[in-house]
């Protein structure tokens, strides 16, 4: 059993930036691929961005060069740098794991998720 908490989200402006954490309890961080989801009011649950057990990455396009995963397994935490934030990044962000280390896209591959953290992006 894994329990995830993010943490980091907040209002900022336009342009601006965050730095998401999200923190893992629990045994097999390590082998575990983790995504970032986010979900805005009325829309679905979409993909932002995964990182294998290997540190391998996957972006979805609407954040790609502006957003970066990473993760440290000495702390079960994986980190989502968000930069040149836009009003359209406004949503409820969600860390989730799977095991097994298979990177998918799909939310629905995932096992564990997190409460969620909002980040609102004034314009």
């Amino acid at each position: 059993q894994v329990q995830l908490a993010e943490s980091g989200g907040g209002l900022v402006q336009a342009g601006g930036s965050l730095r998401l954490s999200c923190a893992a309890s629990g045994r097999g961080f390590s082998a575990y691929a983790m995504g970032w989801f986010r979900q805005a009011p009325r829309k679905e649950r979409e993909f932002v961005a995964v990182i294998r057990p290997s540190g391998s990455t996957v972006y979805a396009d609407s954040v790609k060069g502006r957003f970066t995963i990473s993760r440290d397994n000495a702390k079960n935490t994986v980190y989502l740098q968000m930069l040149t934030l836009k009003p359209e990044d406004t949503a409820v962000y969600y860390c989730a794991a799977r095991p097994g280390g298979y990177a998918s896209l799909r939310y629905e591959d995932y096992t564990y998720w997190g409460q969620g953290t909002q980040v609102t992006v004034s314009s």
